[in-house]
């Protein structure tokens, strides 16, 4: 597997954690609401965000042997002002068949790196509380440090945050 920093050209294969979503969360969120999730919009956001070079973000994918994106893991500065945490795991979402490879691993630790190229050494990142990763981020050092209500489609759902207040103690 290739870890490499993505890039606008990118933009339509990373959309493939629409196929992610409704294989992680089929049990967690309506059928016709995973359903309705687009390729081509998610597309277009990506577009977005790559071609906005001024944004604090950035995201690195996995290819396999033959180029294929895999997954892929985004990150950049905690988006909510929050006192402890400086750094946010934005998202990170790997093919269902790459999954349990030590991939995830890799990716966060890459973003974890890059974090503390810009002086930033703690993290969190947002997850479903019932979503099956949550034993993932626990194995490598994560702390359940937040809860919150949201809203998909027409379901509430529990996200909860793990965090990494030294990330050079804990991921890498």
């Amino acid at each position: 597997m290739v870890i490499r920093e993505a890039n606008l050209a990118d933009a339509p294969t990373i959309a493939m954690h629409v196929t992610v979503w409704r294989t992680t969360y089929s049990n967690l969120m309506p059928a016709k609401f995973l359903a309705d999730l687009s390729d081509k919009e998610q597309e277009t956001k990506w577009v977005k965000i790559f071609s906005n070079i001024a944004q604090d973000n950035f995201t690195y994918i996995a290819e396999d042997e033959i180029g294929q994106i895999v997954g892929f893991a985004n990150g950049g500065q905690e988006r909510t002002g929050d006192r402890f945490y400086q750094g946010e795991l934005y998202a990170i979402y790997i093919m269902e068949k790459y999954q349990r490879q030590g991939l995830g691993y890799r990716l966060i630790s890459t973003v974890a790196t890059r974090l503390l190229q810009s002086s930033i050494s703690s993290m969190l990142v947002w997850v479903l509380a019932d979503n099956p990763a949550c034993g993932f981020y626990q194995s490598l050092g994560g702390q359940q440090v937040n809860q919150k209500q949201i809203e998909i489609g027409t379901v509430q759902l529990i996200e909860v945050a793990y965090g990494w207040t030294d990330t050079r103690k804990g991921i890498i």
